[in-house]
């Protein structure tokens, strides 16, 4: 039993539907038909829409009153069926003045349509235009800006070139007149290069998607050390692959340092901009990824040629050195040596013995005129010139006949030995005094 979108109706068992999707249940389910229908009821409610997107498959249907072909995003893994009436297709090519083909930019007007016994979507056009160059260099400028201003096209970011890669990747195109002209040049400067080639679409609607993929195979195999993208230039829409964003987002995320040699020299894919390194043809790629083995050579044999003069240079050097040093009298006989320093010792002693002995007399000769110094100041000294000193108990040494007194003891003091008397009697200072 058929429902409506919006009225819930019972099954053939009674069952009563749910009215809204996230009402059902495991137990309550949407059959098919009726989820078909709901969603068939609300594309019909779409209107027609302008959309952009690039052919990636067309076969023409002679015969047919309705063509197909697949529209897909120019920067997303992501397509969609379009049909067209024959009649409104001839109409849109006469229009135009060019037949619409795969690869074409273009913007369709379709309304979506929904096919409920197959559950499919579709686009149903009745409009086809193609996408201008201009509008397309346009894009690419306004893309430039932007990733310029990420920094993606900085020198500072950019890999160096190994000097000598152990492998080189390469993107071409299928029996492409570039693949030759890299290889076998490259080949030419030295012999026996490994390459690892990925032959790819390089224009057309899968050339982004297999360039890319390209690239970040090559990217993640550890023994290539620089990928090579190669295309032997082209009209300007032939090379719109390589500005796409996608495929330059790529580029710059690869570790692997990448040479673009994309068209000529007055070309400028955005993937240039990009890369490691911009290469104007692919022979000048090849040039630039190895160096020339027999210049190296030559190199090489020069670089030996001065290590040996250099070389022999040091070493005349140093041994005109040695034969100076062997020259010296010290090397024929040692003991020079040191029957010089001997004499300079014996030298030496002899100055320390006469300062020595000059030291001493000056101080022996001091020391004596201190002697009859103390001498002459010694009390021993005027003893000896026939004087005394008289003493008394109690008193001490006499110094005035006042200070003794008739019947004293005084103990004289001479020159040799001492004496004991007694005061027989005292006078006045003046006067003499007798003992």
């Amino acid at each position: 039993m058929n429902t409506s979108a919006g009225t819930p109706a019972a099954s053939g068992a009674g069952r009563q539907l749910a009215r809204l999707a996230r009402e059902t249940t495991p137990e309550n389910p949407w059959p098919l038909r009726l989820l078909s229908t709901k969603i068939d009821e609300y594309i019909n409610k779409m209107t027609y829409v302008w959309v952009e997107g690039q052919i990636v498959q067309f076969n023409r249907r002679p015969g047919s009153g309705m063509q197909y072909l697949t529209l897909r995003d120019a920067d997303a893994d992501m397509s969609m069926s379009v049909s067209v009436f024959t009649r409104e297709l001839a109409a849109i090519e006469r229009n135009t003045g060019a037949q619409v083909t795969e690869g074409d930019r273009v913007v369709v007007h379709a309304k979506p349509r929904f096919w409920a016994k197959r559950g499919s979507l579709e686009l149903r056009a009745d409009d086809i235009r193609p996408v201008g160059i201009g509008d397309l260099l346009a894009r690419i400028e306004q893309l430039r800006r932007i990733l310029a201003a990420e920094g993606l096209f900085d020198t500072e970011r950019k890999h160096p070139l190994p000097f000598l890669p152990r492998k080189v990747g390469l993107v071409c195109g299928r029996n492409a007149k570039a693949k030759d002209d890299v290889v076998v040049n490259a080949r030419l400067r030295w012999p026996g290069l490994p390459f690892e080639i990925r032959e790819v679409a390089v224009q057309g609607a899968q050339a982004v998607r297999e360039v890319t993929a390209a690239i970040r195979e090559l990217d993640a195999d550890p023994g290539v050390d620089v990928i090579v993208v190669a295309r032997g230039g082209g009209a300007v829409e032939d090379l719109l692959p390589f500005s796409d964003e996608g495929l330059v987002r790529a580029a710059a995320a690869a570790r692997t340092p990448i040479v673009s040699a994309i068209g000529h020299e007055t070309d400028c894919p955005l993937l240039d901009l990009v890369a490691d390194y911009r290469a104007s043809t692919p022979t000048d790629a090849a040039r630039r990824i190895v160096p020339d083995l027999a210049e190296e050579t030559v190199g090489l044999d020069q670089a030996r040629e001065r290590i040996r003069t250099a070389l022999r240079s040091r070493l005349d050097t140093e041994q005109q050195g040695l034969d100076q040093v062997m020259a010296r009298p010290v090397m024929s006989d040692p003991t020079v040596i040191v029957r010089d320093r001997v004499a300079e010792l014996e030298q030496a002693r002899e100055r320390m013995r006469r300062a020595l002995s000059a030291t001493l007399s000056l101080a022996t000769a001091d020391l004596r005129a201190d002697q009859a110094r103390l001498r002459a100041l010694s009390p021993q000294g005027v003893l000896d010139r026939g004087y005394a000193i008289l003493r008394s108990p109690g008193v001490g040494v006499v110094k005035s006949a006042q200070q003794l007194k008739k019947g004293d003891l005084i103990e004289g003091v001479l020159a040799s030995g001492r004496l004991v008397a007694q005061v027989v009697g005292t006078t006045k200072p003046s006067s003499e005094s007798a003992t």
